[in-house]
């Protein structure tokens, strides 16, 4: 439970940790777009002081020819679509009455014709809205003059455009020619003036082919009040959609961060937990060898008394005035002594550590020499034992090897019943490695058990230990090698030992 509520913290942080990283991004994103948005509006208010600059330059008492203002916008609305290469360029660019109506227009009148002026700001798929107000009638957003600025519309009496207007032309006698007259004079002589700045509803001077109430209308419709700068969202798109990918990559790695340390934990845990359990595990073993030497020496401290009790069953049983039937139970005395005497003598062997000393060992001489050994068990049965192969020496312990060879061939000599046969064959494997195998045509083994019957106290034999092949499989291990009970045709067993090493 204490685990389990320790990772719930852990990983709970961790995510803690992941959406912070996750809002600081969002945060960063949000501020890289307004920072974005800002740069289009300064660029729009550099814009504007540059057409503020142009028109005070083609202000002529307080008026701006249409014909002379809109090649200005038009090199205006181009150089910056060239400069921007069509991504973040002006659009288009419009001046603005009083009631919010394009005066003169240029570039993409189409941006122009659907903008709703009364927002001073728009966004759009691909473009930007902005209206900059005009204090006073100046097209400088920050109002820099109070000079009413009006956009007289093309003459169609071929001054040109002079704002001297008619009072300074005149048809000639051809009447297709105009000719320059003086300007207007006061009556001592002198030019007459030109009026107040700004027409407030009264006509100038030098207008005078205009009565009050034209040039009151030309004001309301033609005097400059608003700019309005539709700008391309190219850039700005391109680069929010650059910072929005940084961003997600960031938080991609963040999580993945967060993950692995989070992985990394739990692995640190798992395996601060399985060095707990291997130092549990090397006390426990520690244990059972202290147990199995204390068992190892109490089995053997069992067997003096059970070889004393053995000798007094014979010697009981050799008295002259001992009656059959103490024989008969001195003689099973003897029997049951020995089979203990066997099972401890086995279990000593079993449980006692080995060490393996290898040297050079002649593996068919040792086969022979254990089939002399086991010469009575072999002649009671009237068994055919057969030692055979090549004449192979290998590496190995010889104490070991032939209590191997012991355990095998006992065994056999059990499982077969009279007049069997035994084989024990040595064969090379390949140029560094021996097989050896003892086959005998007793009942064999069932496919069932042929991995059980080396596990210790298992045994197919009513007069069986146990440990008889649990022994030979511990020296086997020991040495490296490998052992296996196979069927033999058409009938018995075969216990092959491979890998065994060749000595030189």
């Amino acid at each position: 439970m204490e685990t389990q509520n320790q990772r719930r913290w852990v990983f709970g942080l961790l995510a803690g940790a992941w959406l912070l990283i996750v809002g600081w991004q969002v945060e960063e994103h949000l501020r890289v777009v307004e920072a974005a948005k800002s740069d289009l509006r300064n660029r729009s208010r550099e814009i504007a002081s540059t057409l503020s600059a142009v028109t005070r330059a083609l202000r002529f008492r307080g008026a701006v020819f249409q014909e002379r203002l809109e090649p200005v916008l038009n090199e205006l609305v181009s150089n910056h679509t060239n400069s921007f290469v069509n991504s973040s360029g002006l659009l288009a660019i419009g001046l603005l009455n009083t009631d919010g109506d394009p005066v003169v227009v240029a570039g993409d009148t189409n941006l122009i014709a659907r903008a709703e002026f009364a927002d001073r700001e728009r966004w759009s798929d691909g473009w930007v809205m902005i209206v900059l107000p005009v204090a006073g009638a100046s097209v400088s957003p920050e109002g820099a003059t109070n000079v009413t600025t009006v956009v007289i519309p093309p003459f169609r009496d071929g001054t040109n455009g002079d704002p001297r207007g008619r009072d300074f032309f005149r048809r000639d006698r051809s009447g297709t020619n105009f000719i320059e007259m003086p300007p207007p004079t006061n009556a001592a002589g002198e030019i007459a003036a030109p009026g107040p700045p700004h027409g407030g509803g009264h006509r100038p001077p030098w207008m005078h082919w205009m009565n009050d109430a034209e040039f009151k209308a030309l004001t309301a419709k033609r005097e400059l009040h608003g700019l309005v700068l539709a700008m391309s969202t190219g850039n700005f798109r391109a680069l929010c959609t650059r910072d929005r990918w940084l961003r997600a990559v960031i938080v991609f790695f963040a999580g993945i961060a967060a993950l692995g340390v989070g992985l990394a934990w739990r692995n640190l845990r798992r395996t601060a937990e399985l060095q707990i359990r291997l130092v549990r595990a090397s006390e426990l073993n520690s244990h059972l060898k202290e147990m199995n030497l204390a068992a190892a020496g109490l089995a053997h401290e069992t067997r003096n008394p059970l070889n004393l009790i053995r000798g007094q069953a014979q010697l009981l049983a050799r008295l002259p005035d001992t009656t059959p039937e103490v024989r008969e139970k001195a003689k099973i005395i003897v029997d049951e002594t020995d089979k203990v005497t066997a099972q401890l003598t086995e279990f000593i062997n079993y449980s006692k550590p080995r060490e393996v000393r290898r040297t050079k060992v002649a593996l068919t001489a040792a086969g022979a020499e254990i089939v002399r050994t086991l010469g009575y068990d072999i002649a009671e049965k009237k068994l055919r034992v057969e030692v055979g192969g090549e004449p192979l020496a290998v590496q190995a312990d010889e104490q070991l090897l032939r209590q191997v060879l012991f355990n095998l061939l006992i065994n056999a000599t059990q499982a077969v019943s009279t007049g069997g046969q035994i084989q024990v064959d040595v064969r090379r494997a390949n140029a560094t490695e021996a097989i050896l195998e003892i086959r005998d045509d007793g009942p064999g083994v069932p496919a069932d058990r042929r991995q059980e019957i080396f596990k210790p106290y298992f045994t197919t034999h009513s007069k069986g230990t146990g440990l008889g092949l649990a022994v030979v499989s511990q020296i086997v291990l020991l040495h490296g090698w490998e052992i296996a009970c196979l069927p033999n045709e058409p009938h018995g067993a075969v216990f092959r030992i491979s890998h065994l090493k060749l000595a030189a």
